[in-house]
């Protein structure tokens, strides 16, 4: 007889897990523990900047929409008292999202710490924190939280759960999905009845982890504020909150479910009676798999930024499919080692199922790849591309195992590789069924007589169990095929864990496409203004004379066509100012002819030179030079380019 021998995958599939998991590895050390969807992109004051007077507020404008509370910005003085009134603003106008506080009146000169911390609009916190000064720099006894919003212990916690919620989601719908459509007579296997029932368990406490975290998460990061009341009803009024209570509903659909298809459905024996029932079960499951689908689509990634009408159905389907495939992967592990007599018709139907969920897990993330980087530099360049990267890298480690694992069902489903054993191999098996049914007999009749000695009968327990032990392994093992198959759909699953968990990273990491957005929001604001907003910019210079180095820091409030006020600072390399006998400043707008416009601004102290009521005729790309002179032959000029609108 020809023997069939399962591919030894072993050596070569651990490799590539150490692999994957080393280069997982690299890719999250560095991460915070939940990056932000939403980004700063600008504030007014800007970081860093000196302002000659103080201003009425502080106004931050953000990547996409935020959830403000009363205390999302404050504006703290030199000393860590707070500076501002704690009168949130909301300055939001089209596509622009801003907003601003007010500051008290008479603030003194000195250094000001802006702090700020709120919850995007796909629900994960962000904060942060940046300095301006007023009239000059100074010590400040500000000493800010080093810890990042949501991490600590609350977000690991956090973490945690959102990684179950998403493994039982798969289990308990791909699962379920698994019964009723490839193996219907598994609604009464016994291991696989556990483990539905153990992913709706374990969906319901993560879910329930999730909902009283939500408020330390999102703001103390105190563990023991997860039973505050009053922070669980703030939770209950977001759209996060909505979500979590929504999937409690529908968890409870759900138990009905799954009540119905192991209870009634596993009971019925009329063939009708049982399609009209397997029929109802899936219309009404695929009902209640689409809507927990839609608590993690209108609460994530998927409700904001670009084309959320078309990104949330999309998400939902990519769920769908995901559970399809390695909830269907997990219950047919657990039916191939705890119910071997698995029909190898079902395993061929799954195999169908696996490729259709493939195909559409291909469509939809695809979709989701272009709408959540955006560019082929944000695939190499940002962290969110990098993990897409180690995702779609496991995905095609993965596929390779599902076509081996798809070779082994084609053989499983032809009835012409199953040959006869020879005479040697039937007779090696008959005696061994013979020599297990005596042990069986002798282990019964030990048993029917009375042991009065506790430690023999609990003797006999274990060899009673080790027999059917090795029965099972017998029997489970007598098939190659199935073997084999065992073998790689146990890998498929080990890989499918740890892409599950580069899925949980990447729901938790800012898209490409908006880290690069708000990069370029942070460029263009180190160079060029934004209507209302003054220009503050910063130009090295070295004279080349004693005392020639230094940096001039110059503001045009408030950075607009019209009548601006100049301020110009000239500090020595240490920052201390720098008393120079001359500045003068030119604008020229190169691209209409216009200037160089000069402007001749005033010395107020060591070190600050101002001019009121310079004039902007125009909007375009100024070029601002800069002339110090710090002797009476040692002087240079500087420049830069600005956008004034």
């Amino acid at each position: 007889m020809t023997t069939t021998t399962a591919p030894r995958l072993g050596t070569a599939v651990a490799r590539l897990l150490i692999l994957a998991a080393a280069l997982l590895g690299t890719l999250l050390a560095g991460a915070a523990p939940a990056s932000a969807h939403a980004a700063l992109t600008g504030s007014d004051p800007r970081d860093g900047a000196v302002v000659a007077t103080a201003p009425k507020e502080v106004n931050l404008t953000f990547s996409e929409q935020v959830a403000m509370s009363a205390d999302s910005i404050r504006v703290l003085d030199p000393a860590g008292r707070r500076a501002d009134t704690g009168e949130i603003r909301d300055l939001c106008s089209g596509s622009i999202v801003r907003y601003g506080v007010g500051l008290r009146a008479g603030l003194p000169d000195g250094t000001y710490t802006v702090a700020w911390q709120t919850v995007s609009a796909d629900s994960h916190p962000i904060a942060g924190a940046f300095t301006f000064s007023i009239g000059a720099p100074s010590t400040t006894s500000v000493a800010l939280p080093e810890q990042n919003a949501g991490g600590g212990i609350v977000g690991a916690l956090y973490g945690i759960a959102r990684y179950l919620s998403y493994a039982a989601f798969a289990v308990l719908v791909g699962g379920a999905a698994f019964v009723l459509a490839c193996w219907p007579r598994g609604a009464s296997v016994r291991p696989v009845q556990r483990t539905v029932v153990r992913a709706w368990l374990t969906l319901t406490v993560a879910t329930l982890a999730m909902l009283l975290l939500r408020s330390p998460y999102t703001g103390s990061g105190e563990l023991g504020d997860a039973f505050d009341l009053a922070g669980l009803k703030s939770v209950l009024e977001t759209k996060t909150g909505a979500a979590l209570t929504s999937r409690l509903l529908l968890l409870g659909a759900a138990a009905l479910f799954v009540a119905v298809l192991f209870g009634s459905y596993a009971r019925r024996t009329d063939p009708k009676e049982r399609k009209d029932l397997a029929f109802g079960l899936g219309l009404g499951g695929t009902v209640v798999a689409a809507g927990i689908a839609g608590t993690w689509a209108l609460a994530e990634h998927a409700s904001t930024g670009i084309q959320p009408g078309i990104a949330m159905p999309v998400d939902i389907l990519h769920l769908l499919a995901v559970a399809a495939w390695l909830g269907g992967l997990t219950v047919l592990l657990v039916a191939l080692y705890r119910a071997p007599s698995v029909e190898r018709s079902a395993v061929e139907r799954f195999s169908k199922v696996a490729f259709g969920s493939v195909l559409v897990l291909a469509a939809t993330g695809l979709y989701q790849s272009w709408r959540q980087v955006g560019s082929w530099s944000a695939l190499t360049d940002t962290r969110y591309g990098q993990l897409l990267l180690v995702k779609i890298g496991l995905m095609a480690v993965l596929l390779g195992i599902a076509w081996v694992s798809r070779r082994w069902t084609q053989r499983l489903a032809d009835p012409t590789s199953t040959e006869e054993p020879t005479e040697a191999e039937a007779a090696q098996a008959e005696a061994e069924a013979d020599e297990e049914a005596e042990a069986d007999e002798a282990l019964a009749d030990t048993a029917s007589e009375p042991d009065p000695d506790p430690e023999r009968a609990a003797q006999l327990a274990r060899q009673r169990a080790a027999v059917a032990t090795a029965r099972r392994k017998r029997e489970r093992d007598a098939d190659p095929e199935r073997a084999g198959l065992r073998r790689s759909v146990l890998t498929e699953a080990a890989v499918a864990v740890v892409l599950l968990a580069v899925t949980t990273v990447l729901t938790s990491t800012e898209p490409g496409r908006t880290e690069e957005e708000a990069g370029r929001a942070g460029s263009a604001a180190g160079s060029a203004a934004v209507p209302d907003r003054p220009v503050d910019i910063r130009l090295p210079f070295d004279t080349g004379g004693v005392d020639g180095k230094g940096v001039v820091r110059l503001s045009l409030d408030p950075g607009r066509t019209g009548a601006n006020a100049l301020h110009v600072f000239v500090e020595r390399p240490n920052g201390k100012p720098l008393d120079v006998p001359e500045v003068k400043v030119a604008l020229t707008l190169e691209a209409k002819d216009v200037g160089p416009l000069p402007v001749a601004p005033d010395r107020i102290q060591t070190g600050h030179w101002s001019a009121s009521g310079v004039q902007i005729p125009m909007a375009g790309e100024w070029k601002i030079q800069v002339t110090v002179r710090t002797s009476d032959i040692d002087q240079t000029t500087i420049d830069k380019n600005v956008k004034i609108g």
